[in-house]
């Protein structure tokens, strides 16, 4: 290795200090070669991976100045090309930073905060809705921090806007159009902490106008049914059959809002089909009601390509609710509200009696992720583990004669449909005995506790996500190991 130099700053403006400067002959030593035989499309995914680990070993310490991607290419006797594509896997990563003019630099480690994963209590195995929090990208989201401390404004750190930064809501505006077809203008994007606390806003002012019967489908989230009759409302439940909720059955109620999943709904897993969406959107225009959007799952579909949310073909009746919490994680409390126009003023005013507006320096870290590309890259990734780990799921349940897999190929779950209630009761608990997190369908009849609703088939929903092969197998094993039948 050459010796010591000393550079102003960085991207970030914290690499400051002594750099250890790497030749490339030095830094291709210490990486060594990839396994004889290799495709040389792999090679970039290969140097990433070994930079990587020189990084976390402390081998290149933090502020260590690697070589240009020509000089690197040369030395490991690959194109160019190669050390660019891992270099800017590991600047989106977090792991590296570069400075126009300077080079690049390694970015984490010795004197910067280490991103490690503390001990912790493992979460259930098979909650359905749970993400995969082992592959919460740490070191991109304490990138995109510090970038948001760095960059945030005195004003920044007041309250702000009770709709949350512009930055993010101009952010989330682009994406939610860009992957969701939807019809979005910042002025009308709320930032909320989840869609639990946008449906709290919402019941609210729903309230307070004295409109206080809601539509929810059923089966549906016993949380959230819980949340609106907690906050005041009068659940009214309305069937979901192998096509979504059904107007012909809401077409009798008298109500404010109508609350659905449309793009998977939990906890069917159906889709709501283009017929049953042009009904509801002429029912709403006619009747004078909202659509309420829970856009639950909607980044997860795995068949030919994602089917766009409803707020996209009637931005003027629908409300579009989403979060990160099965992007990214559900700690963070980060979660979105589109309203239509004329909603606005009124959740604004609820809202700034309420929080005044929500964590700032998260909502311009979020914004900062989005604007780099790195949120789009870590969906991308999840998507294609979670299709993986719910294809070896289906196949699992498929060796068991007396279950069917039901719903769409989409979102963090699955409904496994039982012959009867005898069925379902037995798989829960065989299941919950080995330590999955699962529900049954039977606990999701929105009409509990309220009004009479319609007979559903018995099945259990049983999450995927955060599911390991050797847990989805031992899951499999677990619902053969039941008796065929005595249902």
């Amino acid at each position: 290795m050459g010796g010591v130099a000393t550079v102003d700053g960085a991207a970030d403006g914290h690499l400051q200090g002594p750099l250890e400067r790497w030749s490339g002959e030095d830094l291709a030593l210490a990486l060594g070669r990839p396994a004889a035989g290799a495709p040389s499309r792999r090679w970039s995914l290969w140097l990433a991976e070994r930079i990587r680990a020189l990084v976390r070993d402390e081998v290149l310490g933090y502020g260590a100045q690697l070589p240009a991607s020509r000089a690197l290419g040369a030395a490991l006797g690959v194109s160019r090309g190669v050390v660019v594509s891992a270099y800017e896997q590991l600047l989106a990563e977090g792991f590296l930073a570069a400075r126009q003019g300077s080079g690049t630099y390694v970015a984490v480690g010795g004197g910067s905060p280490e991103v490690r994963v503390p001990p912790s209590v493992p979460p259930p195995h098979a909650r359905p809705g749970l993400p995969d929090l082992g592959a919460f990208p740490r070191t991109r989201w304490l990138a995109a921090y510090r970038a948001a401390l760095a960059g945030a404004s005195t004003a920044d750190i007041g309250y702000g806007d009770p709709r949350g930064h512009p930055r993010l809501r101009v952010e989330l505006a682009a994406h939610l159009g860009r992957t969701r077809a939807a019809v979005v203008d910042p002025d009308n994007v709320l930032v909320v902490g989840g869609v639990a606390l946008a449906l709290a806003l919402l019941a609210d002012v729903l309230v307070a106008a004295g409109r206080r019967r809601v539509v929810v489908e059923d089966p549906a989230s016993p949380g959230t049914c819980e949340l609106l009759r907690r906050r005041g409302l009068r659940v009214v439940p309305v069937p979901v059959d192998g096509d979504g909720i059904r107007p012909d059955a809401l077409a009798a109620e008298d109500c404010a809002a109508v609350v659905l999943t449309a793009a998977h709904q939990y906890p069917t897993g159906v889709l709501l089909s283009a017929a049953r969406r042009r009904a509801l959107i002429a029912l709403a225009r006619e009747r004078g009601f909202l659509l309420v959007e829970d856009d639950y799952d909607g980044a997860f579909h795995y068949g030919r390509g994602a089917v766009g949310c409803m707020q996209g073909l009637a931005p003027d009746v629908t409300m579009l609710l989403g979060s990160v919490s099965k992007t990214l994680a559900p700690s963070l409390r980060i979660g979105w509200l589109v309203a239509p126009p004329g909603w606005v003023a009124p959740l604004m005013r609820r809202r700034s009696v309420t929080d005044l507006a929500g964590p700032t320096i998260d909502q311009l870290a979020f914004a900062h992720l989005m604007a780099s590309g790195g949120y789009d890259r870590h969906v991308r990734r999840m998507r294609r583990l979670y299709l993986r780990r719910r294809q070896r799921l289906v196949r699992v349940l498929a060796e068991v004669p007396w279950l069917t897999v039901r719903g769409a190929p989409s979102g963090l779950h699955v409904l496994a449909q039982v012959p009867g209630a005898d069925a379902e009761a037995a798989l829960c608990a065989a299941l919950r005995e080995a330590g999955f997190d699962v529900q049954g369908l039977a606990e999701c009849h929105a009409a509990a506790g309220a009004e009479p609703g319609p007979a559903v088939a018995s099945g259990v929903v049983i999450g995927f996500a955060s599911l390991p092969d050797a847990s989805i197998d031992k899951l499999g094993a677990v619902a053969a190991g039941l008796p065929a039948s005595g249902w």
